[in-house]
């Protein structure tokens, strides 16, 4: 007789319905480990859902903002936090104390580099449009990209360099290197010329992420319905006049 399998809880991911965003960055750990979860904005009624948490409306919870996730009665919020709170269920992170711990500030490194993309063309404030900050704009990205972008690339390619296995933590995939993947896909959207020629410094990073685009379930996930199009709204947008050649 088989024995039975312990059923796997259902992952609830609650983030804005059109936009990559920092919800991303979940949604590939989720594809990746072939989890049983629901993208709760982009069901029927999932908005008014989501705004409940939000708006304080739901018992022992209240996110300070979207990503969250809720698996059981747990609710998570902060995009790193929720990653690091779904690797080991998944094994997409090592058992190793050390390890984890250097997977998570790896993360975080790469959350204010996430911060630090969304303010080239949002300097002044998000809640104006890019055109009220358009002058600012400018100036914040011809510094984000001759300064910054090689500055971020280049301490992951180092980290790359010195790991050995061609993964960011350990020997094998983790969830950094799926973030990782979503950077080098959202800067080649948003600045190409800039990343053509920042990839030449870069040739274990871009590696990795040819190699994760090629994962099975990566690759089925990102010719589907499910990756929504990198577009102006969201994280990662093109201006041509923030990327000259």
């Amino acid at each position: 007789m088989r024995p039975m399998t312990k059923p796997r809880t259902r992952v609830e991911l609650y983030y804005w319905p059109t936009i990559q965003g920092r919800g991303e960055f979940i949604r590939l750990l989720l594809e990746e480990a072939n989890a049983d979860y629901v993208d709760v904005a982009r069901t029927r009624g999932g908005m008014s859902a989501m705004m409940r948490y939000l708006e304080g409306k739901m018992p022992g919870a209240l996110p300070f903002a979207a990503p969250f996730v809720k698996v059981g009665g747990t609710v998570v919020s902060q995009t790193a936090t929720v990653l690091a709170f779904l690797a080991p269920r998944f094994r997409l992170v090592p058992r190793a104390e050390a390890l984890r711990a250097e997977a998570s500030q790896i993360q975080l490194t790469i959350a204010d580099f996430v911060g630090e993309i969304h303010d080239a063309h949002h300097p002044i404030a998000g809640s104006l449009y890019y055109e009220d900050q358009k002058k600012e704009a400018k100036r914040r990205a011809r510094i984000f990209v001759q300064e910054r972008v090689p500055r971020y690339l280049g301490w992951l390619e180092d980290v790359l360099e010195d790991n050995r296995s061609g993964w960011l933590v350990g020997k094998r995939l983790t969830y950094v290197d799926l973030s990782a993947f979503q950077v080098i896909a959202g800067l080649r959207y948003a600045f190409p010329n800039a990343m053509a020629r920042a990839g030449r410094k870069i040739p274990r990073l871009t590696g990795l992420h040819d190699r994760v685009a090629a994962r099975p379930r990566i690759a089925a996930y990102l010719r589907s319905k499910r990756r929504i199009p990198f577009n102006q709204q969201g994280i990662f947008r093109h201006y041509p006049e923030l990327d000259p050649r």
